[in-house]
């Protein structure tokens, strides 16, 4: 039977006011590297697992995408950074394996250009799903590296908040299939996803985001829904991105998901930020199997996390191991 309860509809009623970023800790320097062994230390020094549980529901959503279109598709990851989500959903590897990888990597003893070139080697060396990933951030060193190493087909690099796509860029994001993100919107909103989907044309693609609860969706299902896509949200499951860096981040993120109306006991109170997941689709592929019969989940509550802030009701802030 449908699992009708894993999934609701989000339409233009939903749409409230987006929190500002800056509630987040900011991680800008770590996206400007020449390669990405400043954002694992950083990012994965934190347990930052996204990628990893968002792997299999992309996977899930790229088998039947490729069912329904008979073709191998071609995908757009929206905020790319190094092409973290392209290498797992391309490549037989986890984000433990690159993580080790890089952390045994010196930038004293091998430099950027070399280590691109000796990525584009391993990743070579391992059996290839066949799917075109095109990455869109802006950080130009980010998406060169990717290209570098093979892990992203094609980049597109700019502000698409501030400034249009260029005619290039839209050749390149000419029949999309399926636009993916797992930590973009709150940063990224319906400004850019409304150039991209316009760049895309037909037949029009899924959209599958993981949005941290802190971030209202509702403007963006209201821009894609514009488009002919409906968007569901997975009601039963959240998914864990990272630990919080600090206790002012601890304090302003769970404050904030109070302020929204969003109970964050046993979940941020906990000290992990968790994100929801939406997809988006044409009316007649929502019809023919619901989100929550179409996504595999895969939960990271059972992890063991490092050291993390728990803000818990009548309780003070404490770090806890």
């Amino acid at each position: 039977m449908p699992n009708r309860e894993a999934a609701t509809r989000l339409n233009s009623r939903t749409a409230t006011a987006a929190p500002p970023v800056a509630v987040k800790a900011n991680f800008n320097s770590i996206y400007d590297r020449p390669d990405p062994r400043a954002y694992f230390r950083e990012l994965y020094g934190l347990d930052y697992i996204i990628p990893e549980l968002a792997s299999p529901v992309f996977s899930a959503l790229v088998s039947k995408l490729e069912q329904l279109r008979g073709r191998p598709l071609r995908i757009l990851d929206i905020g790319c950074s190094y092409g973290i989500n392209a290498a797992l959903l391309q490549f037989p590897v986890d984000l433990d394996r690159l993580a080790k990888r890089y952390a045994n990597m010196s930038e004293s003893d091998i430099g950027p250009a070399q280590l691109a070139m000796l990525d584009r080697s391993y990743f070579r060396s391992w059996p290839r799903r066949q799917i075109e990933m095109i990455g869109l951030d802006a950080s130009a060193p980010a998406i060169n590296f990717a290209r570098t190493t093979g892990v992203l087909h094609n980049g597109v690099v700019g502000d698409f908040e501030n400034h249009p796509l260029p005619q290039e860029a839209k050749d390149h994001l000419s029949s999309i299939d399926l636009v993916i993100s797992t930590g973009a919107v709150g940063y990224v909103t319906e400004k850019t996803f409304a150039k991209v989907m316009a760049a895309i044309g037909e037949p029009r693609p899924w959209v599958a985001s993981f949005v941290l609860r802190m971030y209202d969706y509702g403007k963006i299902a209201t821009s894609l829904q514009s488009t002919g896509l409906e968007t569901e949200k997975l009601t039963s499951t959240t998914f864990i991105q990272r630990r919080f860096k600090s206790e002012d981040e601890c304090r302003e993120v769970t404050s904030r998901l109070t302020e929204l109306g969003i109970d964050p006991a046993g979940k941020e109170s906990e000290g992990l930020l968790h994100a929801d997941f939406y997809l988006s689709r044409p009316g007649d592929a929502v019809a023919a199997q619901t989100l929550g019969d179409l996504v595999s989940v895969a939960q990271g509550t059972r992890r063991a996390f490092g050291r993390r802030y728990l803000n818990r009701p009548g309780e003070p802030i404490r770090l806890v191991r």
